[in-house]
């Protein structure tokens, strides 16, 4: 599934209230410029069988006692074997889900602070970090942006 058929698909499952679907489809570009800096359509997340997301706290070296929770995507099931988390545990599974989604769970998931995205099969070591910070000041001046821009223009010689 492309990029597109992410968004629309985001689009389609928004709860029909009258202002998520218009929400999502209005911060779209933004979950598609961060998709696009990434390598892979979906990720693998780990998440338990009734569908919790595995979150791993990391603790700051320089500063004790500051931590953040962030979530592990892998490229492919293979490297989810090489995570953190125990895939021998009956109750935890690993399962593809469309980058955008994840991105989106992020923004709708405040306890989580960034998702670390493992781009290169068989490297576990080095990832791409997007943050829940950095999505959030994107939509924000997204948003600004869209607000700003003139409705409808006007042809200077309308008169």
């Amino acid at each position: 599934m492309d990029i597109d058929q992410q968004i629309q698909e985001l689009i389609n499952d928004a709860p029909q209230d009258g202002s998520t679907p218009t929400l999502v489809a209005t911060i779209a570009p933004v979950l598609k410029f961060l998709a696009s800096q990434l390598r892979h359509a979906q990720y693998y997340i780990v998440q338990t069988l009734n569908q919790n997301w595995a979150i791993t706290a990391l603790e700051n070296r320089a500063q004790p006692g500051l931590e953040k929770n962030v979530i592990y995507a892998f490229s492919n099931l293979k490297d989810v074997s090489t995570g953190p988390y125990p895939m021998h545990d009956p109750q935890m599974i690993a399962l593809p889900i469309p980058v955008t989604h994840i991105l989106f769970q992020m923004l709708a998931t405040e306890m989580i602070h960034s998702i670390i995205f493992f781009d290169t099969p068989g490297n576990t070591t080095a990832g791409t970090e997007i943050q829940r910070e950095q999505l959030s000041g994107l939509i924000e001046s997204h948003l600004l942006q869209t607000q700003q821009a003139p409705e409808t223009t006007l042809p200077p010689n309308i008169a």
